[in-house]
């Protein structure tokens, strides 16, 4: 890891606070439903949508739910909250993505939240072959664990350090999957330093930023637009997210 990247901070305690607003960021979701509606529809393939730390598939459902509705198999994690990589949670994520895989006979996305973005990186790279896209939000992959406000809730659920990493678990958490990827990520994040969710760009990885809370990235309407748009992209054929006419009003340069 770079000396940048080991010299990031946690947010501040002002960005923390304002988290609350993840409640009207729900709300925003169940308002721009009609808008959302003309977001790209899906060819039914599946997509396995990973909580963030101690949340559980309870977080992700209108996530799920949306994308169902736009033609995908979405499915949760079926390990109820996520406390870290406890004994088996590793086993059973891996099992989960060949489950799916072979049960629709077509790749899986992975779209993880917060920790389930770390999951859902080191999943592609242990099984390239049965995954199709990899789509972070709010995931601290690119920077040390104590760069965010919630290392030590990890160390507590999980018993674990923070720092410590399964050998067995895809690598290091910053490189890039070998598959087309994609990291949503958020300046005013209040969990997790934003450097360290931002992925380099290169011929199938990209960062497409957001103005939203950590808390509320599941559900804030640009995030899940712009989930929409990148499961839609035809398998083999991804491009980088196109920012041009009206877009560039709600997706900032992620590059400025």
């Amino acid at each position: 890891m770079s000396a940048t990247a080991q010299a990031l901070r946690p947010p501040s305690k002002t960005l923390m606070f304002l988290e609350g607003r993840a409640i009207h960021e729900f709300g925003a979701f169940l308002g721009a439903l009609p808008l959302l509606s003309l977001a790209p529809r899906g060819d039914g393939h599946p997509v396995l949508v990973l909580p963030g730390l101690v949340a559980s598939d309870m977080s992700t459902r209108p996530l799920r739910a949306f994308l169902n509705n736009r033609g995908y198999a979405a499915h949760g994690w079926r390990q109820g909250r996520n406390f870290g990589l406890r004994d088996g949670v590793r086993e059973a994520m891996v099992d989960l993505v060949r489950e799916l895989n072979d049960a629709h006979g077509r790749k899986v996305s992975l779209v993880g939240w917060s920790l389930g973005g770390l999951y859902a990186r080191q999943l592609a790279k242990m099984m390239p072959e049965r995954v199709r896209s990899v789509i972070t939000l709010g995931s601290p992959f690119a920077s040390p664990p104590k760069a965010t406000n919630a290392w030590r809730v990890y160390e507590f659920a999980s018993g674990r350090r923070a720092d410590d990493v399964d050998p067995q678990f895809g690598g290091s958490l910053a490189d890039p999957p070998p598959v087309p990827t994609t990291a949503i990520f958020s300046r005013t994040d209040g969990i997790c330093a934003w450097q360290g969710c931002k992925e380099k760009a290169s011929a199938q990885s990209e960062s497409i930023e957001v103005e939203s809370s950590h808390c509320g990235m599941g559900h804030h309407p640009a995030v899940v637009y712009a989930v929409a748009d990148r499961l839609a992209q035809p398998d083999g054929e991804w491009e980088p997210f196109d920012r041009s006419g009206w877009r560039a009003l709600v997706y900032p340069d992620p590059n400025r």
